[in-house]
C-alpha cells in the first residue's frame, strides 16, 4: 500500500484534495448530497475531465494543445446537426463526431512532426480554423440532440450519476490497459527523453502523431458529452475549455515538461477545478467576484506548471556544462 502511494503520490494528493473540496461543497449546498446535486456536479466535471484528458495526451509528450476547446466547439456543433433522428442515423452521427475530433488531432500531429513547428504554434493556428468551421456549422447556438440518448448518459444509474460510471469505465476499461501497451509506454518515454526513446528503437514521430490524434479524439468525446449535457450546439465554448484543460492537468500532477502524470490525475484536476467553481457559487462570494477568483486559481496552476519547466531546463543547463 505504501509503495502504491509513493509511486502515485500526485494522483493520491489530488484525490484527497478533491474529497475535501467535495465535502465542503456538499456541506454548503442547500440540497446536500442528493442524487440531483451530485449528477449536475458530475456532468460538469466530466466535460472538463474529458477536455483535460485531451490536453494530457499532448502534455505528456512535451506539447501543449491550444486547440482542445476548438475541437470541442467543432464536434459539439457537428453533433447538433447529426444526433437527432433514427437510431441508425444517431449511431453514424456519433462515429462521425468522434472521427472529426480524431482527424483534427491527426492534422495537428502531422504538422507538428513533419512541419517541425512547435505544438503551441501549430495548435494556435489550427484552433482558429476549427472555430471557423464550427461557426459555419452553427453561427448561433441551436440545433437539437436526441433527448432519450442525452438522458441515458447524463442522469443516474440506481442513484449513481452516470458521469461517474463513465469516468470509472474510462479509467479501468481504457487507461489501465492502455498504459501497459507499447504506445502507452512510448508516450512516457518520448516525454521523458526524445533522444533516449529514439535510440531505444521507438518511432518517435509515430508516437507523437498518435498522442495528438488521441488528444483530438478525446476533445471530440468532450464535445460530444457537452452536447448531451446541453442538448444544443454552440461554437463559442472554445476559449474557456482550452485554458481550463491546461490548469486541470497541472492541478492533477501532470508536469508540463512531459513524461510525468496520468489520465487519472488529469481527470482529478478537472474535478477539483469544477468543484472549486461550484463551491464559490454557494459560499456567498459575490457573483461578480467569482471570475476573479477563478482566474487567480487558473493563473496560479499554470504558473506552477511553468515554474517546473524552468527548473527542469535549469538543471539540464547545469548538467550540460
Amino acid at each position: 500500500m505504501l509503495d502504491y502511494i509513493r509511486s502515485n503520490r500526485r494522483e493520491v494528493i489530488a484525490a484527497i484534495v478533491l474529497l475535501v473540496l467535495l465535502s465542503l461543497y456538499l456541506g454548503t449546498h442547500p440540497r446536500g448530497a442528493s442524487t440531483y446535486v451530485l449528477t449536475i456536479w458530475a456532468n460538469q466535471c466530466l466535460i472538463l475531465g474529458l477536455a483535460a484528458i485531451a490536453q494530457f495526451f499532448a502534455v505528456v509528450v512535451r506539447g501543449i494543445d491550444l486547440s482542445v476547446g476548438a475541437v470541442m466547439a467543432l464536434t459539439n456543433t457537428l453533433a447538433s446537426h447529426l444526433l437527432d433522428g433514427s437510431a441508425i442515423g444517431i449511431g453514424f452521427g456519433i462515429v462521425a463526431v468522434l472521427a472529426a475530433g480524431a482527424a483534427c488531432g491527426l492534422v495537428n500531429g502531422l504538422v507538428v512532426v513533419y512541419g517541425r513547428i512547435q505544438p503551441i504554434v501549430v495548435t494556435l493556428a489550427t484552433a482558429s480554423i476549427f472555430i471557423g468551421v464550427a461557426l459555419m456549422l452553427r453561427p448561433t447556438p441551436g440545433g437539437a440532440i436526441n433527448y432519450d440518448l442525452a438522458d441515458a448518459v447524463t442522469l443516474d444509474v440506481f442513484g449513481v450519476p452516470t458521469a461517474l460510471v463513465l469516468s470509472g469505465l474510462l479509467i479501468f476499461a481504457f487507461w489501465i490497459p492502455f498504459r501497459r501497451t507499447g504506445l502507452g509506454l512510448g508516450l512516457y518515454a518520448l516525454g521523458s527523453s526524445e533522444q533516449a526513446a529514439f535510440q531505444s528503437g521507438m518511432d518517435t514521430r509515430l508516437i507523437r502523431i498518435a498522442a495528438f490524434t488521441l488528444a483530438g479524439l478525446f476533445g471530440g468525446v468532450a464535445g460530444l458529452y457537452y452536447s448531451f449535457v446541453t442538448t444544443t450546439g454552440d461554437a463559442g465554448i472554445a476559449a474557456n475549455f482550452t485554458l481550463n484543460s491546461i490548469a486541470a492537468v497541472v492541478l492533477g500532477g501532470v508536469l508540463l515538461r512531459g513524461g510525468v502524470g496520468s489520465l487519472v490525475g488529469a481527470m482529478a484536476g478537472a474535478f477539483i477545478l469544477k468543484t472549486i467553481a461550484s463551491l464559490m457559487f454557494f459560499s456567498g462570494i459575490p457573483s461578480l467576484a467569482q471570475p476573479l477568483f477563478e482566474g487567480l486559481i487558473l493563473a496560479a496552476a499554470i504558473a506552477v506548471g511553468g515554474a517546473d519547466v524552468l527548473r527542469a531546463r535549469n538543471r539540464l543547463e547545469v548538467f550540460g556544462r
